[in-house]
């Protein structure tokens, strides 16, 4: 007979739970709003010497950690909307350095391995509120008695 973990019960079964789309757990979502804060206030102090940050304000809009907490995605945007690209990429060189200054400032046992990418939230809730404005849209938002009593 078998000792070993069943494979309903296994961590791979957890991380392919993960992956189709099940929630983040309340850890992973503390873990992440923690290395938000730390992070945004690294870069508010303007502690990473680099030209491409220097004096430029960054949002951090939000931080996913993986199931393992091991590493984690930081969604970030300078707030000009200006040379996005080479802001992500200066975050991503200095990602190691930034590691370092966020574990000092945490508990945790590993301090997950930072990638940041550049956050296309603000464009895309922009593209929406566009078209909620084009009067097709609106026409057929008040067919549905969806209308904006707000004009």
């Amino acid at each position: 007979m078998s000792r070993g973990r069943s494979p309903a019960g296994s961590r791979q079964g957890r991380d392919d739970d993960h992956r189709a789309g099940r929630a983040a757990s309340q850890r992973q979502l503390r873990v992440g709003e923690l290395l938000r804060h730390l992070i945004a206030e690294l870069l508010r102090r303007d502690v990473i010497h680099d030209p491409h940050l220097t004096g430029i304000a960054i949002t951090v809009s939000e931080v996913r950690v993986s199931p393992d907490l091991k590493n984690a995605t930081v969604f970030a945007l300078p707030l000009s909307g200006k040379n996005t690209a080479e802001v992500i990429a200066a975050l991503n060189h200095a990602a190691t350095f930034i590691r370092g200054q966020v574990s000092k400032g945490t508990e945790l046992k590993f301090t997950p391995k930072l990638t940041f990418i550049g956050d296309e939230s603000f464009d895309e809730a922009d593209r929406i509120r566009t078209l909620l404005d084009t009067p097709r849209v609106k026409h057929d938002l008040e067919e549905a008695g969806w209308a904006d009593d707000e004009d």
